[in-house]
């Protein structure tokens, strides 16, 4: 039985290895840094898992790719067994005899994100110390050294371009925590674009200079703050939370259920009892979420709301410069010809986690086969990631350009609050066309029109829709705007 647990072993630790090539480091460290192996049976693998959220992402998002993998290494492998490893062993608190290990120097080096115990002054600390002792509850003491923060994601790692700049400025600012600077700030982008390594860098920015941080996660907010919460370490907590100078709250979209939605938006309001500086990010606009309550919208609407853009090519071949240099500290050897880089650049368009993923390909095929990096290689290697001849990505500054230039208006005009209607029929058709050519979601759209309401939006898009089904001339003028945007 040991034998076969050790060779377990030795295929899971391939099976990982293989994971980590194709998803890169940050997207395996994600989700599967703290995935366990605990046994191999008859068809089954069997995983373990720290959280629900975790089981439930990796079965509705990997599940086949590991079952894939793993029939590399043994053909009957037909499914994989993802169990909690809590549910398994649930472990018992007893909070009226606590347990006497948890003691105050244990619960100060918790709290090391949040700065020295002393920081919070001398009442503050003869209370919090005691009092989480006393309650013996680890998740108090978790809560207070936030969720994991990978410590390469920094703002010396960032690669900074036209589309992220703004969102980068005001992150930096906020770090940095100089007066005046921001309180509020939501940050919202499709997935792999940078969110992430944003906040992470902003938490270790803010850490360097003694600020107290907290960095958390939907699933560190989910499964290890809400319970806390509803312990006996709740008024240590909220003394703790008051306390904190930058919060960092990431990727929202995940935040599930009514209840998870309700003590979100209680916790949030006991955060900004205190005079703290906030950084949300989800992968869309605060309102498109229905995870926030009325006060935190409207905390939201005293800041700033900034989208971060797809990348172009210019901050591509930016983004692998800097990991291709990050690489080469490590092994001086490895090299990457700049028609590769540009192969890369151009054709591995979807995220900055593909891009990073393709280079971590070409690495490891150095590595293991001590071969050089070719166009060759890349184009056999990282066929499944490049995007020759898809649709470019059109921008709705694109639609409004040319919409203006076809109906003779300014673009002032277009944006403006006039009603006449030699500008609001050419105002509904760009809208229409920005809804049916790039996907955004209306409050974006109405945003990029002078501030609209989603509503108007949505009206703009449902009256050309009606009106190009009874109105032929008007139908061909609209396919023409669509072709010349298109072309």
């Amino acid at each position: 039985m040991q034998v076969q647990n050790l060779a377990s072993s030795d295929q899971w630790d391939r099976v990982k290895n293989e994971l980590r090539n194709e998803l890169g480091e940050d997207v395996f460290s994600n989700w599967f840094g703290r995935v366990k192996h605990e046994e191999t049976v008859g068809d089954s693998v069997h995983l373990s898992v720290p959280t629900r959220f975790l089981k439930n992402w990796i079965q509705n998002n990997y599940e086949k790719k590991l079952v894939g993998l793993w029939k590399r290494e043994l053909d009957d492998i037909n499914r994989i067994e993802l169990t909690v490893r809590g549910a398994l062993r649930p472990r018992q608190v007893n909070v009226t005899h606590p347990p006497k290990s948890i003691t105050a120097r244990r619960i100060s080096g918790r709290t090391a994100p949040f700065g020295n115990p002393a920081q919070f002054g001398a009442a503050n600390r003869s209370a919090a110390i005691p009092c989480l002792a006393d309650t013996g509850d680890e998740a108090a003491a978790e809560f207070l050294s936030g969720a994991a923060v990978n410590p390469k994601l920094t703002f010396e790692t960032f690669a900074e371009g036209s589309s992220n700049s703004l969102a980068c400025a005001a992150v930096r600012q906020m770090a940095a925590g100089h007066e005046g600077t921001l309180e509020m700030l939501f940050i919202h982008s499709s997935t792999g674009i940078g969110k992430t390594h944003l906040l992470q860098a902003a938490a270790a920015e803010a850490r360097k200079s003694g600020r107290r941080v907290a960095y958390l996660s939907a699933e560190f907010f989910m499964y290890h703050l809400v319970p806390a919460l509803r312990t006996p370490a709740f008024p240590v907590l909220r003394q703790a939370m008051k306390s904190i100078d930058l919060l960092l709250v990431d990727d929202l979209q995940f935040l599930h259920g009514k209840q998870a939605h309700e003590e979100f938006g209680r916790t949030l309001e006991i955060l900004m009892e205190a005079p703290s500086q906030i950084i949300m990010a989800a992968d869309r606009m605060p309102d498109a979420l229905g995870t926030l309550s009325g006060k935190v919208m409207q905390r939201i609407q005293t800041g700033e709301v900034v989208g971060i853009q797809a990348t172009d090519y210019a901050l591509r071949h930016d983004i692998l410069r800097k990991r291709i240099a990050a690489a080469r500290r490590t092994h001086p050897a490895f090299s990457v010809p700049e028609e590769v880089a540009d192969y890369i650049a151009r054709y591995v368009i979807s995220s900055a986690r593909d891009l990073e993923g393709a280079l971590n390909r070409l690495f490891a095929h150095n590595q293991l086969t001590k071969q050089p990096v070719t166009m060759d290689l890349a184009e056999k290697t990282l066929h499944d990631l490049v995007r020759i001849g898809e649709p470019r990505t059109i921008k709705v500054e694109e639609i409004q350009q040319i919409v203006c230039k076809h109906f003779s208006v300014t673009k002032a005009d277009l944006l403006s609050s006039c009603r006449a209607r030699t500008l609001v029929r050419p105002r509904q058709i760009a809208m229409y066309i920005a809804k049916v050519v790039t996907g955004r979601s209306l409050p974006e759209i109405g945003r990029r029109f002078g501030n609209r309401d989603h509503t108007t939006v949505l009206h703009a898009v449902r009256k050309i829709e009606d009106m190009v089904t009874k109105d032929n001339v008007l139908a061909q003028e609209v396919e023409l705007l669509k072709s010349l945007i298109q072309t």
